[in-house]
């Protein structure tokens, strides 16, 4: 069954919910353009008006529940001006950062496919060469990547496998996954089989070529990977450890000061705290996105 991240709710309670707020959600998902196309790709089986419900339905939801919690947290020690801002703008940050994630969750849910599919390509395709090359036919090979353990690859292998056995042609079935497919590289990989089934050329020589292309395609993309990390270790290194660093060193410094500072320095040191948690999780994210397929 299907969960809306960061929704606590069951899928029912969360169409009910939906529902009642469902014209809000035909205007937001006006600014989503391709949501219907992102759902499909994703196999979420949701409309663009309902999971763009969703998405307002948590940016409320986070919104007050963390006003809630921070204004009770800092009123004793602020301003109560202070604190009712300081807890809106918390509550509407977070919110925002819920609405902006479950809005994205069907592209990212799209990105994990497309980088599971073609992490495993070149495992399937030797697989695939050593098999042709032994003589054994086309369609044996498809069924072997598809129980052969390449998650959502074999997937899309199964479902040419069963497209044959219901009478396609391989070159029929090979058709169908590289259009349903997000892959673009999957898609290419596939026209590729398709045009040498089609014009009877050696399927072998076809899938030996593609294999030394991924190879050059991956050497070109770790080098790419390992050149980007220096300026995003740079980065971390500043966001990270220099600036909190100097920040506490300087706090201490002013607060021992005849008379301090007007501030409580345990507050500032636990928003320090949670900035650099956050900070940790949003970097580890980004190293992750940016790695390139075939790389554990």
């Amino acid at each position: 069954m299907q969960t809306i991240p960061f929704l606590p709710f069951k899928r029912e309670i969360a169409l009910k919910l939906a529902h009642r707020f469902m014209g809000f959600g035909e205007f937001v998902s006006k600014f989503f353009p391709r949501m219907k196309y992102d759902l499909k790709e994703s196999e979420i089986d949701f409309e663009p008006r309902e999971w763009a419900t969703f998405s307002l339905i948590g940016f409320f939801l986070y919104y007050f529940l963390i006003a809630a919690v921070m204004f009770l947290v800092t009123f004793r020690y602020l301003d109560i001006l202070i604190a009712m801002g300081l807890a809106i703008g918390s509550g509407f940050g977070v919110g925002g950062m819920v609405f902006f994630i479950i809005s994205m969750y069907p592209k990212v849910q799209i990105n994990k496919k497309v980088r599971e599919i073609e992490k495993n390509l070149p495992g399937a395709l030797h697989q695939i060469l050593v098999q042709i090359r032994a003589g054994v036919p086309l369609f044996q090979c498809i069924t072997g990547v598809a129980k052969s353990g390449y998650g959502r690859l074999s997937e899309e292998m199964k479902k040419a496998m069963n497209e044959i056995n219901t009478g396609k042609s391989e070159a029929a079935a090979l058709e169908l996954i590289a259009r349903d497919t997000p892959s673009l590289h999957f898609r290419r990989i596939m026209w590729q089989l398709v045009n040498s089934i089609k014009s009877g050329a050696d399927v072998g020589e076809t899938i030996k070529e593609i294999v030394n292309d991924i190879s050059v395609e991956q050497r070109i993309a770790i080098k790419k990977y390992g050149s980007t990390l220096n300026p995003m270790t740079m980065m971390y290194m500043m966001l990270a450890v220099i600036m909190p660093t100097l920040g506490i060193t300087f706090l201490l410094v002013l607060s021992t000061f005849s008379g301090g500072l007007n501030m409580d320095i345990n507050m500032i040191l636990v928003l320090i705290m949670i900035f650099l948690v956050i900070f940790q999780f949003m970097f580890i994210g980004m190293i992750k996105s940016r790695r390139p397929a075939g790389i554990d």
